[in-house]
């Protein structure tokens, strides 16, 4: 072994001497070979002299760089081999007795498998097996940061193929060759670079060049570095082979999401717009269902099909169609189709939809008639509700296109604002004070806000009710019974909030675990669980407000034995003649009606508190929040 190793040293010393030699004569010589090569070539072909001396200058320079190149190959495989010998020692000083380096490095291939660093990663519960520790490293702080694995979307390709996820009928569809224009809208705020390349990217190659008119690209005053310098960088690439094509806009301040879609639209001038996320890949054949659509009906706003794009894999799912709706907070959800639909026996068919996502398409001169986006919306949350309601109650329609599908990047969390509460709340309440008349206490008591005084500035709307009123516009009442009636408003709530007993007032009365139908006393913490509402008539249900229309809020019933009180669904609880109502004022004891029982905490074996149903003794309840002064008396 020892043998081979010097005798490689020795013929890589000698190939390089030589090598050295070669280069040296070449050097020395070179004028002497050009004019003897010169006067060859001259003669035999008798071609001009320039044009000879062009050809041998050339001839020597390849030769010239090819002796370069072999002698830093040399020199490359005389560095491996020593760094190959020096790692070869020091393992042969660590082996076992009889044991040969061969089997040693195969052994440790097998058995030792990389390191994972980051363990209880979401990023790492898929992906990222073979990753090295310093790659980790560097995947895991780009997740932190962006909410999504940007490592693996600087490694895919910005032109990758996604699954058509149209259903078979929409291949068969065929659309007029006189539609309108379209300006795509792509806005973005500390996106990763890849992120953005890849929606244009998708943009550019399944929208035909006849219909697209520009892509214009919102800055909502990011401050992610390579968003900078190298995007302006990469928008010149891409205008250079599609001239004119993309637009660049930044605001010099963080203005939110509405503000910066009515940025995008203002600076458009396509017959339509279609407003997305930056964090977008389109799918084929997404952007002839909207124009067609639109020109047919100028007044409708269109939502695409939303598939999913996981945060960690990039793998794209399939998601079902539904419709866009929203619950009492104003947060999004879809819904199931409408029978209408389902009747029509068309999959290709427009779905009446009662509201949007936020991804929308629009004719660009209605958009901008009816009032674009509510600029006082702040940061995200509720925008896209607020313009859903204003587009039916003021003359227009809201569809969900199947034959349109876009792939939407989910993030594991939004790093630009973790708590994203006070905004989707405070948000929240503007859409109910311009848009939901006598229907707006139904926010205030999902955001569990007190409606006098609630502390929340929801900043100045008299543009938004004079809107309302130049415009016409229905009132909410309508919208409910003829575009959303699955949607349910609970009347008659005079008192809710979190509950509490005043003999220990850092518990509060909880919907406990779910599934389970047995309430419990738990730490105060302000959310949905220990939300409670009292009605009237008696009822009092413990939990999230329901919206839905055949969902069941659940009620506190006395089963009339044993000391446990229970949670039953509220019409199963009225079907059956359950105790389910309560007699209570705040400040006074919470007792059943029927059974003359009242609901009172004790400790259980374990010290901690439990709600029990006994005779009533002294126990007293309050409410956080009361209608109107409602028990004030």
């Amino acid at each position: 072994m020892m043998l081979r190793r010097h005798l490689c040293k020795v013929l890589c010393i000698g190939l390089t001497l030589v090598i050295a030699c070669y280069l040296l004569l070449a050097s020395y010589t070179k004028v002497t070979l050009q004019k003897l090569i010169l006067s060859s070539i001259q003669k035999e072909l008798r071609l001009p002299l320039s044009e000879c001396n062009g050809t041998v200058i050339k001839r020597l320079s390849h030769l010239e760089l090819d002796l370069q190149h072999l002698k830093e190959s040399v020199e490359l495989v005389m560095k491996q081999r020593e760094n190959v010998d020096s790692t070869m020692e020091r393992v042969r000083d660590e082996l076992p007795v009889g044991k040969t380096v061969e089997a040693k490095a195969s052994e440790t291939r097998k058995h030792k498998p990389r390191e994972k660093l980051f363990p209880g990663s979401p990023l790492f519960k898929k992906w990222g097996e073979d990753l090295s520790e310093a790659q980790q490293r560097k995947a895991q702080d780009l997740f932190q940061k962006f909410g999504y694995n940007v490592y693996l979307s600087d490694q895919l390709p910005l032109d990758r193929s996604i699954p058509d996820t149209r259903h078979s009928r929409c291949l068969q569809k065929t659309y007029s060759s006189q539609l309108p224009s379209l300006s795509v809208i792509l806005i973005f705020m500390d996106e990763a670079l890849s992120i953005i390349q890849r929606a244009i990217t998708s943009i550019i190659n399944r929208t035909p060049p006849r219909l697209l008119k520009e892509i214009i690209l919102v800055d909502d005053f990011s401050s992610n570095g390579e968003l900078k310098a190298r995007l302006e960088e990469d928008i010149k690439l891409y205008n250079q082979k599609h001239p004119g094509l993309l637009k660049l806009v930044r605001h010099s301040e963080r203005k939110g999401l509405a503000q910066a879609r009515n940025t995008g639209r203002e600076e458009a001038t396509a017959d339509v717009v279609a407003i997305l996320d930056a964090h977008i890949e389109v799918n084929v054949g997404w952007a002839e269902p909207i124009l067609a659509r639109i020109q047919e009906d100028h007044t409708v706003i269109v939502s695409p099909v939303f598939d999913n794009i996981h945060f960690d894999t990039f793998e794209v799912d399939k998601y079902a169609l539904a419709v866009d709706g929203f619950n009492w907070e104003l947060w999004c959800r879809y819904d199931s189709l409408p029978k209408a639909w389902l009747d029509l026996d068309d999959a290709t068919a427009p779905v009446q939809s009662p509201s949007i996502m936020g991804i929308l398409a629009a004719n660009r001169q209605f958009l901008g008639k009816i009032g674009s986006l509510d600029g006082g919306m702040l940061v995200y949350g509720g925008e896209n509700v607020e313009l859903s309601l204003r587009v039916w109650q003021c003359g227009g329609r809201i569809e969900v296109l199947p034959c349109t599908r876009i792939a939407h990047l989910e993030r594991h969390h939004k790093p630009y604002a973790l708590d994203l509460s006070p905004a989707l709340k405070r948000n929240a309440l503007r859409v109910a004070e311009i848009w939901m008349d006598e229907y707006k206490d139904m926010v205030y008591f999902a955001w569990n806000i007190p409606l006098q005084n609630s502390g929340v500035d929801y900043g100045n709307i008299s543009s938004r009710i004079a809107l309302r009123e130049k415009l016409k516009c229905k009132s909410f009442d309508w919208y409910l019974k003829n575009v959303y009636p699955a949607l349910k408003p609970v009347r008659n709530i005079v008192a809710y909030g979190a509950m509490k007993n005043l003999l220990e007032e850092s518990i509060c009365l909880d919907q406990g675990p779910i599934p389970g139908n047995t309430p419990i006393m738990y730490g105060c913490h302000g959310y949905t669980p220990q939300n409670v509402y009292y009605r009237l008539s008696g009822e009092l249900y413990i939990g999230p407000l329901i919206a839905e229309a055949n969902v069941d809020d659940r009620c506190l019933t006395d089963p009339g034995r044993g000391e446990k009180p229970t949670l039953e669904p509220c019409s199963k609880a009225a079907k059956d003649g359950l105790h389910m109502y309560w007699d209570f004022k705040p400040g006074g004891a919470l007792r059943n009606r029927a059974t003359k029982r009242c609901l009172e905490i004790k400790k259980n074996p374990s010290g901690f508190y439990e709600p029990v149903l006994q005779a009533c003794g002294t126990q007293v309840w309050t409410i956080q929040h009361t209608v109107r002064n409602w028990g004030s008396h």
